[in-house]
């Protein structure tokens, strides 16, 4: 087996974008990866595209919709993956799969997703298809309300963290002011994530407005090569670990506060790459609320159960922290066009690893931690990225 590398990459800004459909959304970033990478259509050797769609447009089926944009692509293999929320991990670790068994030199990875044309009431209905239908459909405000669930019953666990959520929130809004894909480019504060307020309501208590991400259009894409063809491009930054682990679906089979499977996932990423936690220079991770974020704090191992709090009132996951997450600004403030967000997690890493990540860029970027999942930890993959040297 040969290792696989990100050596190119192209991102959308994220928001409530003029894209009429993800065919144009994917238009956007298809040749810009390409040329961002420096090598011609002629050489990818196989597309996948992570788009969860799943109602938000009528067109389906998008894996041969880059042709359009890139008609020299015509004739490659493409295909489509989905994994809820993290359809577009899944996507990125296909594509190193293909190219770890050695089947072809390059990949392009695309993620995609076309939100904000949906109506409000129906795009909550639609994210709860990602939950167990035959038992938590009935469940209030849609999949916020699956995490308003999980954030009460971890209150009712460890005392009431309204506090940390709201640190959290502030501090991935704090970050995003330097992400120009971002699609909320602005300091909240702690003091307005903490209250509640006209402008920031509760949407399923304990979560407020500022505890849950943002409805987004956007689309990413990367060029995946093989390791000994990387060494020899500019942008080179391998896997050292990917692993996904999936969990039951429904919250009832399973400790809904635990995690298990992200939990399952760092540990074998870890022990895949030969190294602690410690060993990161920084995490990407997925804020879908601000409680999920609290919870990865413990799944990663940065602390014990019931205290993930500490890491964040301390300041251990800010910019200037011992782990900064999400410098991006997450989910929560980049926003979180569902297929396109792995995807966007592994370029936004890469650009850190590269020194390319302009008002982001960490002082120190030598190895990353990335941790997608689809559902409420049922589909949990992490990557384990660093720079190939030469």
């Amino acid at each position: 087996m040969t290792e696989a590398a990100i050596v190119g990459w192209a991102h959308t800004p994220f928001g409530r974008l003029d894209d009429p459909d993800a065919e144009s959304l994917i238009g956007r970033v298809a040749a810009a990866a390409l040329d961002h990478a420096g090598i011609a259509a002629h050489e990818i050797g196989a597309i996948f595209v992570g788009h969860f769609n799943n109602g938000f447009q009528k067109q389906d089926f998008p894996s041969s919709l880059v042709f359009q944009s890139v008609p020299e692509l015509r004739f490659t293999p493409a295909t489509r993956y989905e994994n809820a929320c993290a359809s577009g991990s899944a996507a990125v670790h296909g594509a190193r799969d293909w190219i770890a068994a050695g089947r072809g030199r390059f990949a392009l990875v695309l993620g995609v997703e076309k939100m904000t044309a949906t109506p409000g009431a129906q795009v909550g209905d639609i994210l709860l298809n990602a939950s167990y239908r035959r038992e938590e459909s009935e469940i209030p405000a849609g999949f916020a309300g699956v995490f308003g669930r999980i954030a009460e019953s971890y209150f009712q666990h460890h005392g009431d963290q309204s506090d940390a959520l709201a640190a959290i929130a502030a501090k991935n809004h704090r970050n995003g002011v330097d992400n120009p894909y971002a699609q909320l480019r602005k300091d909240l504060g702690f003091a307005f994530c903490r209250a509640e307020s006209e402008k920031n309501p509760f949407v399923a208590p304990p979560l407020k407005r500022t505890d849950c991400s943002l409805v987004s259009d956007g689309a990413a894409a990367l060029v995946l090569a093989d390791q000994e063809t990387a060494r020899a491009m500019p942008n080179a930054v391998r896997f050292r670990a990917a692993v996904q682990v999936n969990d039951f679906l429904p919250l009832s089979r399973r400790d809904p506060i635990a995690f298990e499977g992200a939990a399952l996932a760092w540990h074998r990423a870890l022990a895949q790459a030969g190294i602690a936690l410690a060993d990161l220079s920084f995490v990407e991770t997925h804020d879908c609320f601000t409680i999920a974020e609290l919870i990865e704090y413990e799944a990663m191992g940065l602390t014990a159960p019931g205290q993930g709090a500490r890491a964040v009132l301390e300041g251990w996951t800010a910019a200037d922290g011992k782990l900064p997450v999400n410098r991006s600004g997450g989910l929560k403030a980049k926003g979180h066009p569902i297929g396109a967000t792995g995807v966007s997690m592994h370029a936004i890493a890469a650009m850190q690893l590269t020194g390319q990540a302009g008002a982001m860029q960490l002082p120190c970027a030598d190895r990353a931690g990335v941790f997608n999942m689809g559902g409420a930890a049922v589909a949990n993959y992490v990557s384990i990225l660093e720079p190939l040297r030469p």
